[in-house]
């Protein structure tokens, strides 16, 4: 049985995994593929399950470094698979991916300096 807060953290969770990221790729697919957005999004949700739980297992057991790597993996994956549908929504994705590694490396930064400028 679900306690009031495993069911508040895992719906807090449920919000986080959701990002713009998700949705941009999911509409660059299917714009390049005729696919229907809901249904590919709801098709592509599904097959996420037991990969947020790989990559959550990769973290647990190796960082955020291994989190990354997994991440990375998963990504050249999509893009290759996406390369036999469409070579641009292959190349977007791993456009889109590479910002966001960059994020990862530039995101402490300005978060350190924002904090900075606002509590010292």
């Amino acid at each position: 049985m679900m306690d009031k807060n495993m069911f508040l953290v895992s719906t807090a969770l449920a919000l986080f995994i959701i990002c713009p990221r998700m949705a941009g790729m999911v509409n660059v697919v299917c714009q390049n593929t005729g696919l229907p957005l809901i249904k590919t999004a709801l098709f592509a949700s599904l097959i996420s399950i037991p990969l947020i739980l790989a990559m959550v297992w990769v973290f647990n057991r190796f960082g955020i470094g291994g989190a990354l790597a997994f991440c990375v993996f998963t990504d050249l994956i999509s893009a290759l698979l996406l390369s036999n549908v469409s070579w641009k929504a292959s190349i977007e994705s791993l456009i889109i991916a590479v910002f966001v590694l960059g994020a990862v490396k530039v995101a402490p930064l300005i978060s350190g300096a924002i904090i900075k400028s606002w509590f010292y």
